[in-house]
């Protein structure tokens, strides 16, 4: 067995439009086309056709990176975003038209779900992202129109990435599989102070989302579910054992423990940075010297927490 670590980029959270959007998730799904252009002023333009083929001419502008936690600071990085194409923000409705880009080719960091990514003149990095993110738990396929949808995300960042750390263990007494971990910026732990919902909106919140490869949910990859990151230790846990979809899917019956031959993990984070993605194998022979680097290391970011206790390794 071994513990895996992944220290890895991150992308913006949640929102529909608006004037102001504390995250990086346009409105409209399943675009077509979409590019993204950056001028010297710091502005960016995205431009798509909607699935049913109307142009858009997203004016993006006003944050970079991100803050923490709302410890750190009263405010989180957010985003200006002018659907108009400019007339609402520049009293031009033709300001789309003159929009000269002067990003340059990518050399940052390799993103996942990568649309397209350029290096402004100022040194910053401007991406977008294309994601299925809302895909239903426990490995169902999708029977909604917005468990079917593929956002897009756009991303802005300058300087040191946000990390997420991945360490896999034996849990509840060897019997099965699971990872703990955190996800930190800038040094600091990244949580919010709400669970983030459908109905649930904290623009600090994060959540990972869960995927596995070939497992009892099916071929292929298939969503597991997603969980946040505790407040205060930016922390979370996770176990793969069978359990029951929640009210209102296909069937009550649990589809298996989805653990798979590997698994992925996918989040958003803070501010208006990047989505990072991890992907690795489940565990081989349990090793008691691995249990117990595990043990250390759960203690380290986890140790107090209630929720997770239960899953501490052994």
């Amino acid at each position: 067995m071994r513990i895996g670590v992944l220290l890895a980029a991150l992308v913006a959270a949640f929102s529909l439009p608006a004037a102001a959007s504390a995250t990086a998730i346009f409105g409209d799904l399943n675009v077509q086309n979409p590019t993204l252009k950056v001028n010297t002023k710091g502005m960016a333009l995205v431009e798509y056709k909607t699935q049913a083929g109307a142009p858009r001419h997203v004016l993006v502008w006003g944050a970079v990176s991100a803050v923490p936690n709302p410890t750190a600071a009263p405010t989180q990085q957010k985003f200006q975003l002018d659907y108009s194409g400019g007339w609402k923000s520049q009293k031009n409705a033709k300001y789309w038209q003159t929009f000269k880009n002067a990003c340059k080719k990518y050399d940052g960091p390799a993103l996942p779900f990568l649309v397209a990514a350029c290096k402004a003149p100022d040194g910053s990095y401007w991406a977008l992202q294309s994601w299925q993110r809302n895909l239903p738990m426990r490995g169902f396929d999708p029977w909604t129109a917005k468990q079917k949808g593929v956002e897009l995300h756009v991303a802005h960042w300058s300087g040191p990435l946000p990390t997420l750390e991945i360490y896999q263990a034996y849990t509840y007494g060897n019997a099965n599989q699971g990872f703990f971990g955190r996800l930190m910026y800038d040094g600091d732990p990244v949580f919010g102070t709400k669970s983030p919902s459908a109905t649930v909106a904290d623009p600090w919140a994060r959540n990972i989302y869960i995927d596995a490869f070939n497992s009892d949910y099916g071929p292929g990859w298939k969503h597991d579910t997603a969980i946040n990151t505790h407040p205060g230790s930016g922390a979370f846990c996770y176990t793969f054992t069978p359990q029951a979809p929640p009210k209102g899917y296909p069937s009550d019956k649990p589809n298996g423990n989805g653990l798979g031959d590997q698994y992925r993990i996918s989040v958003i984070g803070p501010g208006v940075t990047p989505i990072v993605q991890w992907v690795g194998p489940k565990l081989g022979a349990r090793s008691q010297a691995a249990q117990t680097d595990a043990q250390a290391k759960f203690d380290e970011l986890l140790g107090g927490d209630k929720h997770c206790a239960p899953e501490r390794p052994s």
